[in-house]
C-alpha cells in the first residue's frame, strides 16, 4: 500500500475512539483557511481576540492558551493513536492543514494524508507564531500539547484500544525527549493512565473556570 493509502487507512481506523480522534482529509470549502495563515497575517490574532470575547476574559494569554489547547487536542489525539497502532505519524505541519474558527469552536483537517515529522517539529512554528502575538510562556504551550498526548493515551486505555500499561509506557517515552522533558510526569496507578503536568493552562482564570484533571495547582 502507498504512503497515501496507509496514512488514510490509519486515520480512518482511529476515528471511532472518540470525536477528538476524527481528523478529516482533503481540501474543504472556502470557509476554511490554509494552515499557513496561522503563521502570517492577522487571522491568528483575530481568532485569539474572538476567543477572549467568547470566554469573557481580558487576558490575551488565557485566550491564546485556550486556542492552543483546542489546536493540540484536535491534532495530537489522532496522531498519537495512529502512531501507537500503526507507527504512522500524519503530517500536521501548517502547510498541510486547513482550519477555521466559528460558533462551534476550532476545526482542523489535513490536506494530504502523508507522513510527516514528529509532532514537536510540526507544532513549533505555531508556538512561535502565538508568542509573537501574546507573551504567553513557551513551557505553558508545550504543557498544553503534552496534556493532549496524555489525554489521548488515557482515552485509548479507557476504550481498550491499548492497555493502560502500554499507554503509560508510551507517555513516559515521550517525556524523555525534548521539548517534552520536564513538562509533566506519569504517576504509577495500576490499570489507569494518570498524568500531572508541570504548568497550568490558565483555565482557572476564566469566570466559572476550575482546574483540569492533570493540573499541578492544588484545589
Amino acid at each position: 500500500m502507498s504512503e497515501f493509502g496507509e496514512t488514510l487507512a490509519s486515520l480512518r481506523k482511529v476515528r471511532g475512539i472518540s470525536p477528538f480522534f476524527v481528523l478529516d482529509v482533503g481540501r474543504p470549502d472556502d470557509s476554511w483557511h490554509p494552515g499557513t495563515a496561522l503563521l502570517e497575517g492577522p487571522l491568528l490574532a483575530e481568532t485569539i481576540e474572538t476567543i477572549a470575547r467568547r470566554y469573557r476574559t481580558n487576558e490575551p494569554r488565557v485566550a491564546a492558551s485556550l486556542f492552543f489547547l483546542s489546536y493540540t487536542a484536535r491534532l495530537l489525539c489522532p496522531v498519537t493513536a495512529t502512531n501507537a497502532l500503526d507507527g504512522i505519524t500524519p503530517d500536521i505541519r501548517p502547510g498541510n492543514l486547513w482550519w477555521r474558527y466559528d460558533g462551534s469552536g476550532l476545526s482542523l483537517r489535513i490536506d494530504t494524508p502523508q507522513q510527516g515529522p514528529e509532532p514537536a517539529e510540526a507544532l513549533a512554528p505555531i508556538i512561535d507564531a502565538i508568542r509573537k502575538i501574546v507573551p504567553v510562556a513557551r513551557g505553558l504551550l508545550w504543557g498544553n500539547a503534552v496534556s493532549a498526548i496524555a489525554g489521548a493515551l488515557r482515552t485509548m486505555a479507557v476504550t481498550n484500544t491499548i492497555s493502560a500499561e502500554e499507554a503509560t509506557k508510551r507517555g513516559e517515552h515521550v517525556l524523555e525527549q525534548a521539548p517534552w522533558n520536564g513538562t509533566g510526569e506519569f504517576i504509577a496507578f495500576p490499570g489507569e493512565v494518570a498524568f500531572r503536568r508541570r504548568s497550568c493552562c490558565l483555565y482557572y482564570r476564566l469566570e466559572g473556570g476550575g482546574t483540569c484533571g492533570d493540573c499541578p495547582l492544588t484545589k
